[in-house]
């Protein structure tokens, strides 16, 4: 606590003035935290002031709040292109970030606990942003970014929180996550330079090589870079009390059908929705349960018995791959390809359908989706269009991300699609009964198409990757497109030396 205030001090947060007449200040808090590596043991301990933001009035307190965050998917392209690339990928962490960021408007705080001598009528009229405030996120990235723009970085349009720096012999990527930062590039100089440059500004925890980010733990080796959420998983397993139960080979029965069905209700409710929320998180890392994962956030509101025990399999099936993960080989081409799928009248409560769709570059899978459509289809020709429409969206934005990264593909991305039909329809200026009701906005296919965006190709439905994003599959067609997505378990025996962190 002593520390904090220290800090707090040093920062010039606050200034020590009397009360004007009319304001009521908002108070103040300590919350303390354990902080822990990857492997579970405890790094330090940890004490912070945060301010009662929830008492802030909108329009005389504060104004805008948001505030973006570095999307899962730029995290895993950017771990992609770092393996194949061999470039250096280091982790920094920010002293008191929310710290940096300077108020415009006037806000008071009662003097926090810690703090002594100071008369009753006296309060402390932030200057900095403080832990807390509703716009203290926005205040920190605004601060960040202008430092990266001053330093020649270029905040691409792709995706805001990556800042990218291009000079005639290096490029250095920077991804932003609240405090957390990944620093990726070909140079270790121009690294070390802007590490230098960040600790001078802001003080910055330098965190070496990166292993655990965000809960994902990443290993590095000569033959490549995985990206698993293992302990993540058995902290859920013990939570639930599943780490003795029996494995199962698969993630949901495929003869089961979740609906709002008249079971007994599940007592447990906001149980069942941080199970359901934490399984949601460990999808970052596991397309294997991204379709079951989906089908249980249905039914949150109220969830029966048959809900949970289906959540139960979720768990048995981790239980038996805690470790699984992703794996992004350096050896690995940078083509672009897609794989769209669709489950027509997927669900039975609705009859809508479920979209799914993975992408690839190269052998390494960067971006998955298992969801429910917004509208009922009245043939799986049109289910599978509108699946075709957001895989193709997708590949647009990844596209973009790839170009702003100073990657060339070797060739025209392509996309699968097991329907003829839909291919048809993409390929032709079709007008008939079962076309013309669609949206303008699912014609974006045949517009991207012949604007040579991709090349539209068939795929049979035994060879369809997507399929595992949209059913629940019997265990030998699940663990035979499994295995095609490229996960890598580095924590099995047989396994053991293929992929160990070399950083030391």
């Amino acid at each position: 606590m002593q520390s904090e205030l220290q800090a707090l001090e040093q920062n010039k947060t606050w200034t020590i003035v009397s009360l004007p007449t009319g304001v009521k200040p908002i108070g103040s808090k300590w919350v303390y935290k354990i902080k822990r590596k990857s492997d579970g043991s405890i790094e330090r301990y940890k004490a912070r002031l945060v301010a009662k933001g929830y008492n802030q009035v909108e329009g005389i307190d504060y104004f805008e709040t948001f505030s973006p965050v570095a999307k899962m998917t730029t995290i895993r392209v950017v771990l992609a292109i770092a393996s194949i690339r061999n470039w250096f990928v280091h982790q920094l962490d920010v002293n008191n970030a929310f710290l940096h960021g300077e108020l415009c408007e006037d806000v008071y705080m009662q003097i926090p606990q810690g703090l002594e001598d100071f008369a009753t009528d006296k309060v402390c009229k932030l200057t900095k942003s403080l832990y807390g405030l509703k716009q203290a996120s926005r205040k920190w990235y605004e601060k960040l970014s202008q430092f990266l723009i001053s330093h020649h970085f270029i905040q691409v349009p792709s995706d805001p929180t990556l800042f990218v720096k291009k000079t005639s012999d290096s490029f250095t990527a920077l991804l932003v996550y609240v405090d957390d930062i990944v620093l990726t590039g070909d140079s270790m100089a121009e690294i070390t330079n802007i590490k230098n440059e960040l600790h001078h500004t802001f003080g910055i925890k330098d965190l070496g090589i990166l292993k655990f980010f965000l809960g994902l733990e990443v290993a590095h080796s000569t033959k490549g870079i995985t990206l698993s959420q293992r302990q993540y998983c058995l902290d859920l397993l013990a939570e639930t009390g599943d780490l003795g139960c029996k494995p199962s080979s698969i993630p949901m029965d495929p003869s089961l059908k979740l609906h709002h069905d008249d079971s007994a209700p599940y007592t447990d409710i906001t149980g069942y929705r941080t199970l359901v929320g934490k399984l949601l998180y460990l999808t970052n890392t596991r397309p294997d349960i991204a379709f079951p994962v989906q089908q249980l956030c249905q039914f949150l509101d109220c969830p029966t018995q048959l809900h949970y025990k289906a959540a139960h399999k979720v768990l048995r099936y981790l239980k038996g791959c805690p470790g699984s993960g992703l794996y992004f080989p350096r050896s690995s081409d940078t083509q672009l390809v897609g794989f769209t799928d669709a489950d027509w009248g997927g669900c039975v409560d609705t009859r809508r359908s479920i979209t799914g769709y993975c992408f690839f570059l190269g052998s390494s899978l960067i971006c998955w989706k298992s969801k429910k459509q917004q509208t009922i289809s009245r043939s799986s020709s049109e289910a599978e269009y509108r699946a075709l429409a957001s895989g193709t969206c997708e590949l647009q934005w990844l596209t973009y991300l790839l170009r702003d990264l100073q990657v060339t593909l070797i060739q025209q991305p392509s996309l699968y699609c097991d329907s003829q039909s839909a291919i048809h329809i993409a390929s032709n200026p079709v007008f008939h009964e079962r076309t013309k009701h669609l949206d303008i906005d699912c014609h974006v296919v045949r517009e991207r198409l012949q604007a040579g965006l991709m090349k539209l190709l068939p795929v049979s439905g035994f060879q369809q990757l997507a399929d595992i994003m949209t059913k629940a599959l019997h265990p030998a067609n699940f663990h035979r497109l499994l295995t095609k997505l490229g996960l890598l378990d580095i924590y099995r025996p047989q396994l053991e030396g293929d992929c160990q962190d070399t950083s030391s």
